[in-house]
């Protein structure tokens, strides 16, 4: 390997020597599953390539045409490629773009001996992993594969896991949860066993915990999944509105009725009904919901009759303890247990950490294919990263974390480590400040409006000064991480008073 191989010391393009230490370690079994493709011309550095990564046991493969390694790519999955990139008679950029389209995953290497800015901004830009100059050494080639290898392995284990969670709690094609705590599975599980039963079903929990996705899991796996499934947010709606949106209308019952109107209940005939927020239900509209319960009758508001029979299956939810909201006096006893004929009580996140791995990683998969160009290799988390979000707290559930990875999402560097420093999470100072509920202490004493200003700014000053630090001071990439124009983001700097030093300040890494 002549012209690969060069002292680690001498090689200009060697990692440093303390790297060595950090280089890739698994099991032989999972080396030999790691397909590695070489297309190099150079037989000689092709074989010596080859053969140290052969040594290191990895299946490997070489190949000295580029058409030939066109044709073998689109009938063979490789793991890693390393193509040279000026091959003849197909050059390594067209190898390249027929091992992408063949397989997106696939980690493609390019190598060359007359590197360049242009070049190297180019390949990586066509979708390339990485860019090896030539010479290398073979430990910097080892130590290259074995990071390589390990996003390979992380990706297996991520949709390894998501493949058995979904065969072990037979999830839809639709309705996807995630999650292997003991906790969370004997929740998903008495689910299932309920879906098929026409029983109302009573889930509590926290925000953010899954709530409403229980729910349509349920619709999904119940005799009547071919019918609609209405959602009611009991919150949502001021009394008489909510009346008249759930049981309907007759025409002149009230200014603005101009016509007769079935509600939700007779929409949801045959379906499922889902009264989200429950104890939020005054009590005049508890008592005309029990009537529905027990006889199927629907009243609407201005009626004197009965307009409907409706067969309907409810599922209701609240992020209060029902119980005490029977001993407080909110909810009606008789509502309560004919609505809680099986109860499900989905746990918080901060009781089910070991998730939190599998959930981050479904999340940044997810919101990386909808923010992201196709072909931009996704990130990883790092060990740090994952130990790091287990840590935290959680008030807002699963939905505060899914929230979390987005913005992660947002800024991320494609194929780059995600580390702690780069998870954003409200200053310590305001989280000090936070009451049980997850939000600043003095924010929840102001209005609804003023307490949500305050909290939007906060938001919006935090992400540009960590956006702009992601981008290292540049508007533009800025601009382009965030998918906004530039204007907007210069209208939250002066609507912030934000100088452009201080976003400079903070890009330097003092100012976060």
């Amino acid at each position: 390997m002549a012209t690969a191989v060069r002292s680690l010391n001498t090689s200009p393009y060697a990692p440093p020597v303390s790297s060595v230490n950090e280089a890739f370690s698994a099991t032989p079994e999972q080396k030999a599953s790691i397909r590695i493709l070489i297309v190099d011309d150079d037989r000689t550095l092709r074989e010596g390539c080859a053969s140290a990564l052969q040594i290191e046991g990895y299946n490997v493969t070489a190949i000295g045409r580029g058409d030939e390694a066109v044709d073998v790519v689109r009938r063979r999955k490789f793991d890693i490629v390393l193509v040279d990139l000026f091959m003849t008679p197909v050059p390594g950029a067209e190898i390249l773009s027929a091992i992408l389209q063949a397989n997106k995953d696939t980690i493609v290497v390019m190598m060359t001996g007359n590197p360049s800015v242009e070049t190297s901004i180019a390949t990586l830009r066509a979708g390339a992993w990485d860019y090896l100059p030539k010479p290398f050494s073979a430990t910097h080639l080892q130590i290259l594969m074995g990071r390589a290898s390990h996003s390979i392995l992380v990706a297996r284990d991520a949709r390894e896991q998501r493949s058995r969670i979904v065969t072990e709690h037979g999830n839809s094609d639709r309705i996807l949860l995630l999650g292997v705590s003991p906790a969370f599975r004997r929740a998903v599980e008495l689910a299932r066993k309920v879906a098929a039963t026409d029983a109302s079903v009573m889930i509590s929990g926290e925000s953010g915990t899954g709530k409403e996705l229980i729910a349509q899991f349920i619709h999904r796996h119940s005799r009547r999944a071919t019918r609609a499934m209405v959602a009611i947010n009991c919150a949502a709606l001021p009394e008489p509105l909510l009346e008249s949106e759930m049981f309907g209308h007759r025409k002149g019952s009230f200014t603005g009725a101009d016509r007769d109107k079935p509600g939700l209940l007779e929409v949801a005939n045959g379906g499922t009904f889902f009264l989200d927020e429950l104890t939020e239900m005054s009590h005049p509209i508890q008592a005309k919901l029990l009537r529905v319960l027990q006889d199927g009758v629907v009243r609407r508001v201005g009626s004197e009759q009965s307009d409907a029979v409706v067969n309907v299956r409810f599922i209701s939810a609240t992020n209060r303890d029902p119980q005490e909201a029977v001993r407080g006096g909110v909810l009606r006893e008789d509502l309560f247990y004919r609505l809680r004929v099986v109860p499900i009580k989905l746990p918080p996140l901060r009781e089910r950490v070991e998730d939190i791995p599998v959930l981050a990683q479904h999340f940044l998969v997810h919101y990386w294919e909808r923010h992201r160009a196709m072909g931009d290799k996704i990130p990883t988390l790092t060990d740090s990263a994952i130990e790091f979000l287990r840590s935290r707290p959680w008030n807002g559930n699963v939905r505060e974390l899914q929230n979390v990875i987005e913005h992660m999402a947002v800024l991320a560097e494609p194929g780059q480590p995600i580390r702690p420093e780069e998870i954003p999470f409200y200053d310590d100072a305001l989280l000090h400040q936070l009451d049980g509920s997850g939000y600043p202490k003095a924010i929840l004493n102001d209005a609804f409006h003023s307490a949500k200003e305050q909290l939007v700014a906060h938001f919006e000053r935090e992400y540009l000064t960590r956006l702009v630090s992601r981008a290292d001071g540049n508007m533009s990439k800025a601009a382009r991480l965030a998918n906004v124009d530039r204007t907007t983001l210069y209208r939250l700097m002066e609507k912030h008073s934000v100088r452009r030093d201080d976003l400079s300040h903070a890009a330097d890494g003092s100012g976060i």
